[in-house]
């Protein structure tokens, strides 16, 4: 897959819609928002995608972060957030998705430098740094789907920022 593939998915664009545009537009209240049926509300999934963006973030800068004990660490105690506790995640959605973007824009040799695996599941996938971002490219794309779905069950779509309406 081309360079430019992988910073158009890290946008959400192409077939894939934008995490950003997808959250900017809303207020705490509507992020904190449960579906019937489903585990996690908006405010849940940003924080999941930043927690494990931050996490191969530091992963990629070398600093060996701990990989958590259990799944629940990557989500956030309660569902619903304060105005400045939402504001902050979308906030952290969109500068780490920024510096996605750039380090996808790398040369290929650091493209393809090796990442140091922090757990078993580390080691049995590819660890480079082209790959670790198109993992997150994908987990990202993942759940953003999730949040236009809630967004859509909730009468709120699209979004201020667009999405595809058909």
């Amino acid at each position: 897959m081309s360079q430019r593939a992988l910073i158009e998915l890290l946008q959400g664009r192409g077939a894939h819609a934008s995490p950003i545009a997808c959250v900017e537009d809303l207020p705490a209240e509507i992020a904190g928002r449960q579906a019937a049926g489903f585990p996690h509300s908006i405010w849940a999934l940003v924080f999941h995608m930043n927690y494990w963006m931050d996490y191969e973030m530091r992963r990629t800068q070398g600093l060996r972060p701990v990989y958590p004990e259990h799944a629940a660490e990557s989500w956030p105690a309660h569902s619903a957030p304060s105005d400045v506790e939402w504001r902050a995640g979308v906030d952290r959605l969109q500068a780490l998705i920024s510096q996605y973007q750039t380090m996808a824009q790398s040369s290929p040799e650091e493209l393809a430098r090796e990442v140091e695996p922090m757990h078993g599941i580390d080691k049995e996938n590819a660890s480079t740094l082209s790959a670790v971002l198109w993992q997150m490219a994908a987990h990202n794309s993942y759940h953003t789907g999730q949040i236009a779905m809630l967004r859509r069950m909730f009468g709120l779509w699209p979004p201020r920022g667009g999405g595809d309406s058909w």
